[in-house]
């Protein structure tokens, strides 16, 4: 599938800074920002709800049906802590974001994120969970996943740099 814009999945344990980046990616490129998890909410794209984690449960296949539409005629970037269920046809370039735990339970605590959670997700995070799911799904598709740090504000212009080279010379 040719597209004229790429798409690109933004993904990473919650609280590594995806929609910072990708807000900052949308205003530098011409690309639009999907924040998936603001979508779920939304459009209530998910069966279950998980009360001791106070979130909801997404639903591949609802996701799937409202996400498909939007990233066949390219120009995207998704940004998601799944990526699992995304079709690799309709994926150009997977950025995988990597953050200190530390800082990474920082910013969870600043989020008022429930004990429990902050712990899960800086085990996700120390296990690269993301990363892995990634690779799972993208590496025989021959898709280039970019695993990049995001402690600091030196290291997102250099993500950023990096990516807005990839849109440039995509096509």
């Amino acid at each position: 599938m040719s597209r004229p814009k790429p798409n690109i999945l933004v993904t990473g344990t919650p609280g590594v800074g995806k929609t910072t980046f990708c807000e900052a990616l949308a205003a530098a490129s011409s690309l639009e920002h999907l924040e998936v998890s603001k979508m779920v909410r939304e459009k209530r794209l998910y069966r279950e709800w998980d009360d001791e984690l106070d979130c909801s449960i997404f639903d591949e296949e609802m996701v799937q049906d409202a996400l498909e539409p939007l990233l066949e005629s390219g120009g995207c970037v998704v940004d998601f802590h799944s990526s699992s269920f995304l079709d690799e046809s309709l994926v150009d370039l997977v950025v995988v974001l990597r953050v200190d735990t530390s800082t990474l339970y920082d910013r969870l605590e600043k989020r008022h994120y429930p004990e429990s959670k902050v712990k899960q997700n800086v085990e996700a995070e120390i296990f690269q969970s993301c990363l892995d799911e990634a690779r799972e799904v993208f590496e025989e598709a021959d898709i280039q996943i970019w695993e990049m740090p995001h402690d600091t504000e030196e290291h997102m212009e250099e993500a950023l740099e990096r990516v807005l080279g990839f849109v440039r010379s995509f096509g």
